[in-house]
């Protein structure tokens, strides 16, 4: 149950703080302009906070792959959605 737990909140946050980084630091750049950036993103993050989590002594693999999964799913959209505002024209004074 605490491992459904963690990988929600790590999915919120992680969404959260890559859709005002990529929205913010990356509006000028052609990164927000290639259409699989949210899924690349999600997927790398995924695999790489999986394994560091599950090699975390006092965290099970399961829970580990289950918590980099919900962070890499959290990241992946708020990539997505930060790069589809910046090609909106968002501005971080509205």
């Amino acid at each position: 149950m605490l491992e459904i737990i963690a990988a929600g909140v790590a999915g919120v946050v992680g969404h959260s703080r890559s859709k005002d980084f990529v929205r913010r630091r990356l509006r000028f750049t052609n990164v927000v302009e290639k259409p699989g950036i949210g899924l690349f993103t999600g997927a790398a993050t995924a695999v790489v906070a999986g394994t560091a989590i599950t090699l975390l002594p006092f965290i099970g693999p399961a829970a580990g792959m289950v918590t980099g999964i919900g962070l890499g799913i959290g990241v992946g959209t708020g990539v997505s959605r930060g790069a589809a505002q910046a090609r909106s024209g968002w501005h971080p004074d509205d």
